[in-house]
């Protein structure tokens, strides 16, 4: 007879409640942890007057929408940050994408150093290749053009837009792409109409996660473009340091927007065994 079956019913369920309760008060210090700053984030964004240490606001309203988009700087940060990251992200893949072909499909010498190389650079902080980078830029004059702060955004998505593509591009069956050839198919047709729908959702993750990827960077452009080009993410500094934090809440609130409906658009994309063929180093 087992442990179980020799307690009372009053007591199995004694422990079962127990059990869930204690599941229940974990679920609810995790959605606490990491939904919690995002409602008040909301709440604050909504606010027209607060006063710490209130938890709520005292009233609500569009106030400091108003304000943020009377900045002279607001539309333009926003219009700069979706240049880029459309640009760095078609830029990068039409680099990455053939890049990633042939490091998924080809056995050569170096090619674990290469990948592992691309990895790199996303290993350690970033500002001090920012600053190496600066130092180059300014020698050659793309400090403060647009060809150099896109550069920069271009940077921050080669890990992604070489590593998830090298993993979609290798789970696709060979013989599919065999089957194409067969049927008189040229080697481009079978990878344009073959090989890339099936390797599309690897493909889709890694242009959204460089499209978002672009749209947060910040640190690079502080370095590469102020003054004469400003993003969303710069623009959000001196706003949490000028402004009361219920302008800084909008601004933030203007960041995670479109985050959220293009995570929203391709959630079907998305998932564990996506990112795990990705980083495979097969």
């Amino acid at each position: 007879m087992t442990q179980a079956a020799a307690l009372p019913p009053q007591r199995i369920r004694r422990a079962l409640g127990k059990k869930r309760l204690g599941g229940l008060a974990v679920l609810f210090a995790f959605m606490l942890f990491f939904y919690g700053p995002l409602m008040y984030m909301f709440l604050l964004a909504f606010a027209d007057s607060y006063n710490f240490p209130a938890i709520l606001p005292n009233s609500y309203g569009f106030t400091w929408w108003r304000y943020v988009f009377d900045q002279p700087n607001t539309l333009v940060s926003i219009t700069n940050s979706f240049l880029f990251a459309t640009f760095s992200t078609a830029l990068s893949f039409l680099i990455c994408i053939p890049a990633a072909y042939v490091l998924a499909r080809f056995q050569f010498k170096g090619r674990k150093l290469i990948m592992f190389l691309f990895l790199l650079g996303n290993a350690f902080p970033k500002i001090g290749m920012y600053t190496s980078m600066g130092i180059i830029f300014y020698r050659i004059g793309l400090m403060g053009t647009f060809p150099g702060v896109l550069l920069i955004h271009m940077l921050g998505t080669m890990m992604q837009m070489i590593w998830l593509p090298a993993g979609a591009f290798r789970s696709v069956p060979r013989h599919l792409e065999e089957a194409a050839r067969d049927a008189g198919a040229s080697p481009l047709r079978t990878f344009i109409q073959v090989t890339l729908p099936v390797a599309w959702p690897g493909i889709a993750v890694a242009l959204l996660y460089a499209f978002i990827g672009s749209l947060g960077e910040s640190v690079g452009t502080l370095f590469v473009g102020l003054p004469q080009w400003r993003t969303m993410m710069t623009e959000m500094y001196g706003v949490i340091l000028d402004f009361p934090a219920t302008a800084g809440a909008v601004f933030a609130l203007l960041l995670i927007i479109p985050n959220f409906f293009l995570l929203l658009l391709m959630r079907k994309y998305i998932g564990a065994d996506t990112m795990a063929k990705g980083f495979k180093m097969g």
